[in-house]
């Protein structure tokens, strides 16, 4: 079984940073990739970015230049750095886990919350 533990949501004003990790653990042999994703009231899920590992990042147009993702092998844990917050960045963030010939997991989601 593999879990995903996020953590590091809450509330910024507009402008601000907030930094979101996600921890794996389990039975993780071999990771494809890490991936955020957000969903906010009344929207679909939307992918944020994506890790692959050869490296390679993919981020939605919406938040190029100002979220990055990264990762720790080591610790089996993706980050997002997330600044120049806007409030339509508001919304639950999810992370996932592809496992290599294997399933894809959710984490739980936590809150990101951006005032004007």
């Amino acid at each position: 079984q593999v879990q995903l533990v996020e953590s590091g949501g809450g509330l910024v004003q507009a402008g601000g940073s907030l930094r979101l990790s996600c921890a794996a653990s389990g039975s993780i042999f071999s990771i494809d990739a890490f991936g955020w994703y957000r969903q906010a009231p009344g929207k679909q899920r939307e992918l944020v970015a994506t890790i692959i590992s050869s490296g390679r990042i993919n981020y939605a147009d919406s938040v190029k230049g100002r979220f990055t993702i990264s990762r720790d092998n080591a610790k089996n844990t993706v980050y997002l750095q997330m600044n120049g917050l806007k409030p339509e960045d508001t919304a639950v963030y999810y992370c996932t886990l592809q496992i290599a010939r294997g399933n894809f997991y959710w984490g739980q989601g936590t809150q990101v919350t951006v005032s004007s």
